[in-house]
C-alpha cells in the first residue's frame, strides 16, 4: 500500500562537528533549513493527498470558491452602493469640505444674517494640499416661501455661482429644462417634488419671498429654467437653486454662508480637511468634511457594515460543516494508512501537521479560485449592470455595478483560508489520537 502520509525523516542523531558545536550542539530538526523542508514536504504530501481524492477534493474546493465569490459580489454590490450615495451626496449638494463662518453649523439656521462671509475667497496657494483643490464655490442659503397661482409653500434655496457650481453639481440629474447659466439673474431651478407640488414646469413664473435682515419681506420673480433630482427625496421637495446675486438681492445681503470645496479624489480630504484646519483661524472659521454633514449616510454604512458580518458568519458556517465533513470522510478511508505511517514512525503530531496542511492547501486553492472567478463575474455583471428599484428616500431608480476593493478581496480569502482550516482542526486532531493497533485492524476489514 502506498502511504501518502509518510514523508523522509531526519536522522535523529545530532550532527557532530565543530561547526555545531559552535551553536549549542543544535539538533537538525530544529534548524531554520529543516522546519522549511518539513514544510514543504507536509504541504507536497498534502497536495497529493487532495488529488488522489479527486471528486470529494473538488466537491470542498467549490464549496470555498463559492463562499468567495458569495461574499464578493454581495459585498462588493453593497460597496458600489457605498461609493455611488457618497459620490452622489458630495457632487450633488455637499462638496468634500464647507467652510463656515465659527458657528454656523450648531446656530446658523436660527439667525443666517450673523453668519455670512465675505465675498473675496480665501487664498489656498498657501495650503500644502492646495493641488488636490479643483472647485472653491459660494454658497448663499435661503429659506422663505414660493408661490404659483393660489399654491404657496415653502423652500429652502441655495445662491450659488453658476461659472462655479458646474464640476460640484455632477450628479445633479436634470429632469426637465436645463442648468443655471452664467449671467442669468431670474432664472432658478427648481427640485422635482417642489414643483409637482407647486404644479409648475419649465417656462412658469413663480414668486419667492424671504424674509431680509431689519425684518421686512421681500420678493423675487422669476422664470423656471429646468427641473432637478438628487439622490435625496427629502431635499427635492423643498428646493430651489438660483444665482448667487439673486439670492443676495433677495435677501439684501452681500457675501456668502458657505465656501464649499470639491476635491480631485475623495480619498485626499482628510489630507485637505487637517491642512485647511490648521491654516484657518479657528475662531473665524468652521472646517466641515462631507462625513460629517451626511447622517444618513453614516447610518447606512453602519448598517449595512452589520449585515455584512453575518453574511461573513453565514457563508463560514457553511464552509466549516462542508470541510469538516469532507476531512472526517478522508480521515475514516485512510484509516489504515494513519495506523501504518504510525506505526513505522511518523509520530502523532505529524500526523496533525499533515491534515491540517492538506486543509490549509484545500484553503488557499479554494480562495484563490474564489478570487478569480468572482472578480470575473463582478467586472461582467457591472458591464451589463444591475437594475435597482428606487430605495426609500429616492424617487429614481439606477443601475448598480459590483466594487471589489482590495480590502473587501483580501476579507473574502481570509474567511475561505481561515474557515478552511478551523475546519481542519478536529478531523485532524481526531487522526492523530487514533490507536496503532485499532487502525491497523482497519486494514482487514
Amino acid at each position: 500500500m502506498r502511504c501518502f502520509l509518510l514523508g523522509p525523516k531526519p536522522s535523529p542523531t545530532p550532527i557532530e562537528g565543530p561547526r555545531w558545536r559552535a551553536y549549542g550542539n543544535l539538533h537538525p530538526q530544529s534548524s531554520p533549513a529543516a522546519i522549511v523542508y518539513g514544510l514543504f514536504t507536509d504541504l507536497v504530501l498534502a497536495q497529493r493527498n487532495i488529488r488522489r481524492q479527486g471528486r470529494r477534493s473538488a466537491l470542498a474546493l467549490a464549496a470555498i470558491a463559492s463562499g468567495v465569490v458569495a461574499l464578493m459580489l454581495a459585498g462588493g454590490f453593497i460597496e458600489w452602493n457605498f461609493w455611488h450615495y457618497r459620490e452622489a451626496m458630495i457632487k450633488s449638494q455637499l462638496g468634500h469640505i464647507q467652510i463656515h463662518r465659527a458657528g454656523y453649523t450648531e446656530r446658523g439656521l436660527a439667525d443666517i444674517f450673523a453668519y455670512l462671509l465675505p465675498d473675496e475667497m480665501p487664498d489656498f496657494a498657501s495650503i500644502p494640499s492646495s493641488s488636490h483643490v479643483v472647485r472653491l464655490a459660494p454658497r448663499l442659503a435661503v429659506s422663505g416661501m414660493a408661490s404659483h397661482g393660489d399654491v404657496t409653500l415653502p423652500f429652502l434655496a441655495e445662491g450659488v455661482d453658476p461659472a462655479a457650481e458646474g464640476e460640484l453639481s455632477q450628479s445633479v440629474m436634470m429632469t426637465a429644462g436645463r442648468m443655471l447659466a452664467a449671467g442669468e439673474m431670474e432664472t432658478v431651478i427648481v427640485g422635482e417634488g417642489l414643483a409637482s407640488n407647486l404644479a409648475v414646469n419649465v417656462g412658469d413664473r413663480i414668486v419667492l419671498m424671504a424674509n431680509t435682515k431689519t425684518g421686512g419681506l421681500n420678493a423675487v420673480e422669476v422664470t423656471v429654467g429646468g427641473l432637478f433630482a438628487t439622490i435625496s427625496k427629502a431635499y427635492d421637495d423643498v428646493a430651489v437653486r438660483m444665482p448667487l446675486a439673486t439670492a443676495q438681492q433677495l435677501l439684501r445681503v452681500n457675501g456668502a454662508h458657505t465656501w464649499v470645496i470639491l476635491l480631485d479624489d475623495t480619498d485626499t480630504t482628510p489630507r485637505v480637511f487637517a491642512d485647511l484646519q490648521a491654516a484657518l483661524p479657528p475662531r473665524t472659521y468652521d472646517v466641515v468634511p462631507w462625513w460629517r454633514l451626511s447622517d444618513f449616510y453614516n447610518k447606512s454604512a453602519e448598517l449595512f457594515a452589520k449585515q455584512v458580518t453575518v453574511m461573513k458568519f453565514i457563508i463560514g458556517f457553511l464552509i466549516v460543516l462542508s470541510i469538516s465533513n469532507t476531512l472526517m470522510m478522508s480521515v475514516v478511508e485512510r484509516t489504515g494508512e494513519i495506523g501504518t505511517a504510525m506505526a513505522l514512525g511518523t509520530k502523532r503530531a505529524d500526523v496533525l501537521r499533515r491534515f491540517l496542511a492538506e486543509g490549509m492547501v484545500l484553503g488557499v486553492s479554494g480562495a484563490a479560485i474564489g478570487l478569480a472567478v468572482g472578480a470575473g463575474l463582478a467586472a461582467v455583471i457591472s458591464r451589463i449592470g444591475i437594475p435597482v428599484p428606487p430605495p426609500p428616500g429616492m424617487t429614481h431608480g439606477y443601475i448598480g455595478e459590483i466594487l471589489v476593493t482590495a480590502e473587501l478581496a483580501v476579507g473574502a480569502a481570509v474567511l475561505g483560508i481561515g474557515t478552511t482550516l478551523l475546519a481542519s482542526l478536529y478531523p485532524a486532531w481526531k487522526a492523530s489520537r487514533m490507536v496503532i493497533v485499532d487502525a491497523l485492524r482497519h486494514n482487514r476489514a
